[in-house]
C-alpha cells in the first residue's frame, strides 16, 4: 500500500483545502531524478503518516503541472493551509528532505500570510 496520493485535477483542490499540509512531487516515469527521488518521498512519507504526501505525473497532468509553472522536474511543492510555502526543482537526497519537513513543521503560518499580504500590498502601489 502505497503512502502517497496520486494527484489529479479532479481531487487536487479538495486535498488541498482539506489539509494543512500537503506536500507534492511533481514526476513523469520518464525522468531519471524523478524515479531516483521516488523511494525517498516514499520513505519520508512513511515516517510522517500526520502528513499527506501527494504525486502529480506531469505527463498524465499537464494542466497541474502548467498550474504552477513547473517546468522541470522533480519538483517538490509544500502546501501549508493554502499557501505554497516551498517550491524548488531537484532531486532531494533524504537527509535534506527531513529537515526541509522540519522547517516547514515550525512555520508561524500566521507569519507566513503576513509577510505574504505586505509583498502583495508592496506590488499594488
Amino acid at each position: 500500500m502505497s503512502s502517497t496520493v496520486e494527484l489529479t485535477k479532479e481531487n487536487f483542490d479538495q486535498l488541498v483545502s482539506e489539509n494543512e499540509f500537503v506536500l507534492i512531487d511533481f514526476w513523469a516515469s520518464w525522468c531519471g531524478p524523478c524515479r531516483q527521488f521516488a523511494p525517498v518521498y516514499e520513505k519520508a512519507a512513511e515516517e510522517n503518516p500526520d502528513l499527506v504526501f501527494g504525486k502529480v505525473d506531469t505527463e498524465a497532468q499537464p494542466e497541474l503541472a502548467a498550474a504552477f509553472g513547473i517546468s522541470s522536474i522533480p519538483t517538490l511543492m509544500i502546501v501549508r493551509d493554502q499557501v505554497a510555502v516551498y517550491a524548488q526543482p531537484g532531486a532531494l537526497p533524504a537527509p535534506a528532505l527531513e529537515d526541509l519537513i522540519g522547517q516547514a513543521r515550525k512555520l508561524d503560518m500566521d507569519e507566513v500570510r503576513k509577510s505574504i499580504a505586505a509583498q502583495e500590498g508592496q506590488t499594488q502601489q
